[in-house]
C-alpha cells in the first residue's frame, strides 16, 4: 500500500514539478582568494543576515522602540564596518598576488604574458585529444629518423685541427663553495623527476653542499655521468598559438631535466668555456649562449654591413638559412671526434662527454599521459646547459666554410645568415656565388648528418628605396629546389624591408603592443597601478625597446608611430583619457621618450663596446680618439671620443652602427663618459637624456 502511494505521489511531483536537466558550472575562485578571505566573508554574510533580521524588528514593531532602532543600527553599522574591511583585505590579497607574479616572471616576458592569459580565463590553446603522448613521440622520432636517412650516404666528415699545445685532459675538483654558489643562484623552477622541491634545495643547501659535491666530484674524476641525470621527459610545445593544437607538425620538442643534472652541466660548462676563451677557439660571428651577445647584436652587425654597403652604392643580398631538427640530430660520434681533434677535449674530459651523450632515456608526457621511454641515439638535449654549447662547437666550421667564398656569414645557433656586396651590374655573379656557397653548406651539412630545410630559407636583396625597380629577381638555386626572393624577411625577431626603411617592423611592433595594451585595459581595475605598471613595463617596453639600436636615424613620422605607443602605456598606467596631455604623465613615470630611449641603447653600447662588455665583431668597428696615434698630440686624443666616419647618404650611410654610436656617445658630457661602472653610467645617462626630454624638469 505504502509503494502505491509512493508511485501515486511522485507522478504527481513529475506533472507538477517536471524533471528537468541543469549543468552546474564550477566557478573556481579568484587565486588570491585564499582561506583568510573565505573567514572574512563569512562574517560578512553573518553580519549581513544579523543586521536584515535587526531590521525586520524594527518593520514588525507596531511601536518601535529606541532600543530596537539602537540595536538595528548598531548591527548595520557592523556589517558595513567589517564589508570595508573584507574589500580591504581582498585588496591588498589581490595586489600582493599580483605584485609577486609580476616580479617572479619578469625575466620572462612570455611566461608572464601566459600567466595574464590564464588569470584572464584565456590561457593556452586546449590541448587537443585528438594525439596523445605516443602520437608526438612517434612524430619526433620519425622527423629524426628521415633526417638520418637522408643524410647516411654522405662522406666523411673533415675536422680543422686544434692549436698546439691545447689541450683540456681533465676538469679541476669542484669546492663546496662552487656548488653551493651554483644552486643559490638557481631559480625556483622545478621538473616533475626532480625528488624535492628547489626552494627545498637552496633552503637546506648547507646540509646537502658536501654530499651534492662528493656526487659531482666523483662524476668529473671518473668520466662518467649519472645515469639517473641522463633520463628526461618531454613536453610539447605549440610552435605558434595560430597553429592547430590537433596536428604533431605544430608541436616542438622541450626536455626537462632534474635540476642536480643542469647544475652539474653548468659547473662542468664554466671550465669548458674558459678553456675555449683561453684558446680563443669560440667563434667570434656565433652570438647565441654567449655572455654579452644577443639576437640584437647579431641583427645590428648584419644591418650596419649591409647599410654601408648601400651607401657605397652597392647591391646587397641576405640569405637566411634554416635546419631541420639541428639539435636533435647531431651525430654523437662526430662531435666527440670534434671534440678531440678540433677543440683539444682529451682524457677523462672527454670520456665524461661521452658518457653524457651516450644512453639518454626520454619520454613525452601530454594531458596527462606518458609514452613508454626510449634511447636517444643522437642530439644534444634541448633545455640543457651543454647542449646548445656543444651545438655552437658542433657547426662552428660552417663559418669558415662560407668566408671561404668571399661572403659574410653570421650564426644564432642554428639560424645561419650569409649576405654579401656586389656592384648593381654584378647582381648575376654575386647571386651564383650565394647560391654556390649554400649549396656547399648544404653538402657540409649533410655530411655532418644535419639538413638544410629550403622550404623555409628566405632571400632578400637591398637597395635605395629609388632603386628599387633595379633589383633583381633571380632565384637561389639548392640542389633540386628553388627558393624565390622576397621583399621583407622576420631575422631573429627583427622584420627587415628591402629598402631598408624599417617601415615593416615598426607597423608589427606597433600592432602588437596595441594589441597588449588593449587586454590590460581589461584587467586594470583588477590590479593596483604600481601593479599595471610593472605588467606595461615587462609586456610592453620590452617590445618597443627591442632591437631599437638599428631603428637609429629613421625620419621622425616613423618613430612618431612608436611614440604613440608609449603615450598610450602612459595614459593606461595613469588612467587617464584617451585625449589627455601626455607629457606630464611621462615626465611623472620618469619614461624617455623613443628617440631618446634610442640614444641610450646606443650610448650603452658604445660604453660596453670600451669596456670590452660587448661582442668583438661590434667594439672592432668602433675608433676613439685616444687610441689613435694621429691624434696623440690633440686635445681630443686626451678625452675618450669616438671619430665618426664619413658616409654619402644622410639616410642610409648615417644609420650604420659606427656612425650612430659615434654620435650618440660624442654628445654626451665628458662627466658622463668619463664613468667605469655600467649601473653608475646607465643611471646618469639617463637623468642627462630625461633633462633633455623635459627641458623644465
Amino acid at each position: 500500500m505504502a509503494l502505491v502511494y509512493d508511485r501515486e505521489i511522485t507522478s504527481i511531483l513529475d506533472r507538477m514539478i517536471p524533471v528537468r536537466t541543469v549543468t552546474c558550472r564550477q566557478r573556481p575562485s579568484d587565486p588570491y582568494f585564499d582561506d583568510e578571505c573565505r573567514t572574512a566573508k563569512r562574517r560578512v554574510r553573518c553580519l549581513e543576515r544579523a543586521s536584515c533580521r535587526a531590521h525586520k524588528r524594527v518593520t514588525a514593531a507596531v511601536v518601535p522602540t529606541q532600543d530596537l532602532v539602537t540595536a538595528a543600527s548598531a548591527a548595520d553599522a557592523a556589517w558595513r564596518a567589517e564589508r570595508r574591511s573584507y574589500r580591504d583585505l581582498c585588496n591588498q590579497k589581490r595586489e600582493a598576488f599580483w605584485r609577486t607574479k609580476v616580479d617572479a616572471e619578469r625575466s620572462s616576458p612570455r611566461d608572464l604574458w601566459q600567466s595574464v592569459d590564464v588569470l584572464m580565463g584565456r590561457g593556452l590553446a586546449p590541448e587537443s585529444a585528438a594525439i596523445d603522448a605516443r602520437d608526438l613521440h612517434r612524430f619526433f622520432d620519425d622527423k629524426i629518423a628521415d633526417v638520418r636517412a637522408a643524410t647516411a650516404d654522405a662522406s666523411p666528415p673533415t675536422f680543422t685541427p686544434a692549436p698546439a699545445g691545447c689541450s683540456l685532459s681533465a676538469f679541476r675538483t669542484l669546492t663546496i663553495t662552487d656548488v653551493t654558489t651554483a644552486i643559490c643562484h638557481l631559480s625556483d623552477k622545478q621538473c616533475a623527476s626532480d625528488p624535492l622541491p628547489t626552494r627545498l634545495l637552496k633552503d637546506n643547501i648547507d646540509l646537502l653542499a658536501p654530499f651534492i659535491t662528493t656526487l659531482f666530484n666523483k662524476s668529473v674524476s671518473s668520466g662518467m655521468f649519472p645515469a639517473l641525470f641522463k633520463s628526461a621527459y618531454i613536453t610539447p610545445r605549440l610552435k605558434k598559438a595560430s597553429l592547430d593544437p590537433a596536428d604533431t607538425k605544430s608541436y616542438r620538442p622541450i626536455s626537462n631535466l632534474p635540476v642536480l643534472s643542469k647544475t652539474l652541466e653548468r659547473l662542468v660548462a664554466h671550465q669548458l668555456v674558459e678553456h675555449l676563451d683561453l684558446w680563443r677557439l669560440l667563434p667570434d660571428l656565433q652570438s647565441a649562449y654567449r655572455a654579452h651577445h644577443s639576437t640584437e647584436t647579431a641583427v645590428l652587425r648584419v644591418l650596419s654591413d649591409i647599410l654601408d654597403a648601400l651607401d657605397r652604392g652597392d647591391f646587397a643580398v641576405l640569405t637566411l638559412l634554416d635546419l631541420s631538427a639541428a639539435f636533435d640530430t647531431v651525430d654523437h660520434t662526430t662531435l666527440l671526434r670534434r671534440l678531440q681533434t678540433t677543440y683539444g677535449i682529451t682524457g677523462t674530459a672527454l670520456a665524461w662527454f661521452a658518457s653524457y651523450l651516450h644512453e639518454r632515456k626520454l619520454s613525452v608526457r601530454y594531458r596527462g599521459s606518458s609514452s613508454t621511454p626510449s634511447s636517444l641515439l643522437c642530439g644534444v638535449p634541448q633545455g640543457s646547459v651543454l647542449g646548445p654549447i656543444l651545438f655552437l662547437l658542433y657547426t662552428a666550421d660552417l663559418l669558415g666554410l662560407i668566408e671561404g667564398m668571399d661572403l659574410h656569414p653570421h650564426l644564432y645557433a642554428d639560424d645561419t645568415q650569409i649576405y654579401g656586396f656586389c656592384a648593381p651590374d654584378e647582381a648575376s655573379a654575386l647571386q651564383q656565388r650565394t647560391s654556390t656557397c649554400v649549396s656547399q653548406a648544404s653538402g657540409w651539412m649533410k655530411v655532418n648528418r644535419l639538413q638544410l630545410n629550403t622550404a623555409k630559407s628566405e632571400q632578400l636583396w637591398f637597395t635605395s628605396p629609388r632603386q628599387q625597380n633595379r633589383l633583381p629577381n633571380i632565384a637561389l638555386h639548392v640542389g633540386c629546389d628553388i627558393v624565390q626572393p622576397v621583399r621583407c624577411v622576420r631575422n631573429l625577431g627583427i622584420f627587415i624591408d628591402s629598402d631598408v626603411s624599417m617601415k615593416t617592423h615598426i607597423s608589427k611592433t606597433v600592432s602588437s603592443c596595441f594589441a597588449a595594451l588593449r587586454r590590460l585595459r581589461s584587467i586594470r581595475r583588477s590590479v593596483s597601478q604600481a601593479v599595471l605598471l610593472s605588467l606595461v613595463t615587462s609586456l610592453i617596453m620590452t617590445r618597443l625597446d627591442y632591437g631599437s639600436a638599428v631603428l637609429a636615424g629613421l625620419p621622425s613620422h616613423l618613430l612618431n608611430r612608436l611614440q604613440s605607443v608609449l603615450n598610450a602605456a602612459a595614459r593606461l598606467v595613469c588612467r587617464a583619457r584617451k585625449y589627455d596631455h601626455v607629457t606630464h604623465l611621462l615626465r611623472d613615470l620618469h619614461w624617455l621618450r623613443v628617440p631618446e630611449r634610442i640614444q641610450f641603447r646606443l650610448a650603452v653600447l658604445a660604453f660596453c663596446c670600451r669596456t670590452h662588455k660587448a661582442p668583438s665583431y661590434l667594439a672592432d668597428e668602433l675608433h676613439w680618439t685616444d687610441e689613435a696615434e694621429s691624434r696623440h698630440r690633440l686635445r681630443s686624443g686626451s678625452c675618450p671620443r669616438l671619430i665618426v666616419p664619413r658616409t654619402r647618404l644622410s639616410t642610409i650611410g648615417d644609420r650604420s652602427f659606427r656612425v650612430t654610436v659615434a654620435r650618440a656617445w660624442n654628445s654626451l658630457p665628458t662627466s658622463i663618459t668619463a664613468l667605469t661602472s655600467l649601473p653608475s653610467f646607465k643611471r646618469q645617462l639617463k637623468t642627462f637624456l630625461f633633462t633633455k626630454s623635459f627641458p623644465s624638469v
